[in-house]
């Protein structure tokens, strides 16, 4: 909560034109609107939730960063699973934050983050990469490999990363330092996969 009170609730996020309050907003609506939340994956349902979304908004910033600190509340069904089920979740959004602006370099969290942030990278990046027509391989370096996707014949694309970096990258966001090995048509072909939740 701290960068996004630094900033304020109109800077700008990597969540298309949302601003730091649109997506306070979002995580509130998340986490303590059973009703909305479901709009979040399931298109149909998406109206729905943008509406609750907006409506929160209009709320003071202050009150908003308050409820997203306090975290789900005790009848949310996330507050049982509430570390495993927010950690990729609030380290995207923070992330969307920090490197919304030109000047953001990766940084440094050490072991312990980084062998937190290695499992949500490896779970979404099954999901993400599981239609791709080529082998892809994510490595995080100091043995931390996995394959997602295996496909004989058509080549292999290794993305290779820090695990917040390649966890940011399978979420859907481009402002990461990924690197990519593999044939041109295939890499062309991995960029190509919608990526996100």
């Amino acid at each position: 909560m701290a960068t996004m009170t630094a900033v304020g609730p109109d800077a700008p996020t990597l969540c298309g034109d949302w601003t730091t309050r649109d997506l306070a907003a979002h995580l509130v609506v998340r986490e303590r609107r059973l009703d909305a939340s479901p709009g979040i994956v399931i298109k149909p349902l998406a109206p729905h939730t943008e509406k609750i979304r907006a409506q929160y908004a209009t709320r003071p910033y202050a009150e908003l960063l308050e409820l997203v600190r306090t975290g789900p509340p005790l009848w949310s069904p996330l507050k049982l699973v509430d570390a495993k089920a927010n950690l990729a979740e609030m380290f995207v959004h923070h992330e969307d934050v920090r490197r919304s602006g030109p000047n953001w370099e990766p940084r440094d969290l050490g072991p312990k983050w980084d062998a937190a942030l290695w499992s949500p990278a490896r779970q979404l990046g099954r999901m993400v990469f599981r239609k791709a027509s080529c082998t892809v391989v994510l490595d995080a370096g100091e043995g931390r490999t996995v394959t997602p996707r295996r496909a004989s014949g058509t080549g292999e694309v290794v993305l290779t990363g820090t695990p917040a970096e390649l966890l940011l990258y399978v979420f859907g966001r481009d402002a990461v330092h990924v690197g990519f090995d593999g044939p041109e048509s295939s890499i062309a072909a991995v960029k190509a996969l919608p990526r996100g939740v």
